[in-house]
C-alpha cells in the first residue's frame, strides 16, 4: 500500500508530541496536524509546565512512572543541550510543603526526579504553618517557547500542519488512513466522552525575577513556579467550570496565597491572569479504536484526559500513542496484502 497518512488533531503539548512520535518511529508514513487552536491560544500554554506528577486512579501507577520517566529524560537531555533555552527547558530546584506529613512520604516519582529528600528543620523554618516537606529539583518548560520548538521540530521531519476545526473524526475518513485523537478537552464534544470533564485553573504569571526555587503546597493548590523569564503563581482547581473568564477575586486570592508562602512576591510586577480548562478523567485515554460506517473502517487511536499532569507524561504518553500507531499500520498492511492475495 501507499505511505500511510495519519492525522493528528490537537495541537497542545500532547498533539505536538505524538506527532512528533510518529513521526520519528513510523518512517513510512506521512503525518499531519490538524487544530482550530496553536500555540499560544491552547490549553497547554496556560500550564505551568513543571515536571511534579498528578496521580491518575485509573491508570496503574507502574505506567505512570514509566510515562513519567521517559518525559523526565526526555527533556533532561534537552536541558543539557545548545537547544535549551529556545526550547524553554530549565531544572528548577524548590520544595514541597505540608501541614501535616502525608500518608505517603516517598511518592512514586521520588526516584525519578534529582536529589529527592526530607526538608531539614532549619528549611522548615521557612514555612512555620507547614510541618513536613520534601525537598528535590526537578524540570520546568516554559510555554509557548517549547511548543514553539516542538512545532519546528515538526517542521523540520516534514510535518505538515493546519488550522482546521475538526467536528467529528469520521470526517477524516476519505483524507486519512489512521486519525490520533489529542483533543484535550475538546474531546469532550468530539467523541461524546462523558468521562471527561474540565477542571479550571487560574494562574498568574508575575515578574519576580529574585525567585529562583519553586515552592508547592502539598494540597496542590497553591504554587509558585519560577520560569525563564516569568513566574506562574497558582492556583485552581474547580471542576466541571467551563469558564475561561479570568476572575478578580481569585486573583486576588491566588496573590495572597503565594505571598503567604513567599512574603517577597508582595514586590512582583507585571500580573498577567491566564486560564485554561484540563482535560480531566479518571485516567488516561490511550487505546486503540476501529470507527466503521457501511463496511468502511477507520483506525483510530486515542491520547487525551492528562489533567494537571500533561506535562509531566506528555512524551511518555505520546510514545506509546506512537506504538500504537504503528499496530494500525501493520494492521492496515496486512489487510492489504491479503486484499492481493
Amino acid at each position: 500500500m501507499a505511505a500511510p497518512k495519519v492525522a493528528v488533531v490537537g495541537a497542545g503539548v500532547v498533539g505536538l508530541s505524538t506527532a512528533l512520535c510518529i513521526a520519528e518511529t513510523c518512517h513510512s508514513c506521512s503525518v499531519t496536524v490538524l487544530s482550530d487552536q496553536f500555540s499560544p491560544n491552547t490549553t497547554s500554554d496556560v500550564a505551568a509546565g513543571i515536571l511534579i506528577p498528578h496521580t491518575y486512579p485509573g491508570t496503574p501507577i507502574h505506567v505512570q512512572k514509566q510515562w513519567f520517566k521517559e518525559t523526565f529524560t526526555y527533556l533532561f537531555a534537552i536541558s543539557n543541550s545548545a537547544e535549551a533555552s529556545e526550547a524553554g527547558i530549565h531544572l528548577v530546584s524548590g520544595w514541597q510543603v505540608f501541614k501535616n506529613t502525608p500518608k505517603e512520604e516517598l511518592p512514586f516519582w521520588s526516584d525519578v526526579v534529582l536529589g529527592f529528600r526530607p526538608m531539614s528543620e532549619a528549611e522548615l523554618q521557612k514555612f512555620p504553618q507547614h510541618r513536613f516537606g520534601q525537598a528535590f529539583a526537578t524540570l520546568k518548560c516554559d510555554c509557548p517557547p517549547y511548543l514553539l520548538w516542538l512545532e519546528k521540530r515538526l517542521k523540520a521531519t516534514g510535518v505538515q500542519m493546519y488550522t482546521r476545526k475538526v467536528a467529528d473524526l469520521w470526517e477524516l475518513h476519505s483524507e486519512y488512513n489512521i486519525v490520533v485523537n489529542c483533543a484535550g478537552i475538546g474531546a469532550h464534544q468530539l467523541v461524546g466522552d462523558e468521562k471527561l470533564f474540565p477542571v479550571r485553573g487560574q494562574v498568574l504569571k508575575v515578574h519576580a525575577p529574585w525567585m529562583k526555587h519553586f515552592i508547592r503546597d502539598g494540597d496542590g493548590l497553591t504554587y509558585i513556579y519560577p520560569g525563564i523569564h516569568r513566574v506562574t503563581l497558582g492556583g485552581t482547581r474547580e471542576k466541571e467550570i467551563w469558564s475561561l473568564s479570568p476572575d478578580s477575586g481569585t486573583t486576588k486570592d491566588i496573590f495572597d496565597r503565594c505571598c503567604s508562602l513567599e512574603p517577597s512576591l508582595r514586590g512582583a510586577q507585571d500580573i498577567k491572569v491566564k486560564v485554561g480548562l484540563r482535560p480531566s478523567r479518571w485516567c488516561v485515554r490511550l487505546q486503540r479504536e476501529v470507527l466503521s460506517q457501511g463496511g468502511v473502517k477507520l483506525p483510530v487511536v486515542h491520547n487525551y484526559g492528562h489533567g494537571a499532569g500533561g506535562f509531566s507524561v506528555h512524551r511518555g504518553t505520546a510514545k506509546e500513542a506512537a506504538r500504537l500507531v504503528g499496530e494500525c499500520i501493520a494492521a492496515l498492511q496486512g489487510s492489504s496484502s491479503r486484499a492481493k492475495l
